[in-house]
């Protein structure tokens, strides 16, 4: 399976996102977001959540953890 890192990249690509518009998003600077698609950082929960939420997957695939995308209610 992927990594965080994998599918981070992968879902803001499919948006045709560039890092400067996630870090804009979240309300980072660039570098920081770099470091989230780097590995260098991995999201507290919150943030996980919030990504997830963002791009209608669940926390488990973002993670690389499952390679079902939907989220359970």
């Amino acid at each position: 399976m992927a990594s965080f890192t994998d599918r981070l990249k992968e879902l803001r690509k499919e948006k045709n996102l560039k890092q400067t518009d996630m870090a804009t998003y979240l309300g980072f600077n660039i570098r920081t977001y770099q470091d989230y698609e780097y590995g260098n950082v991995i999201p507290n929960a919150l943030m996980l959540i919030k990504l997830a939420e963002y791009f209608s997957v669940s926390v488990d695939f973002l993670l690389g953890l499952s390679d079902t995308r939907e989220r359970h209610s």
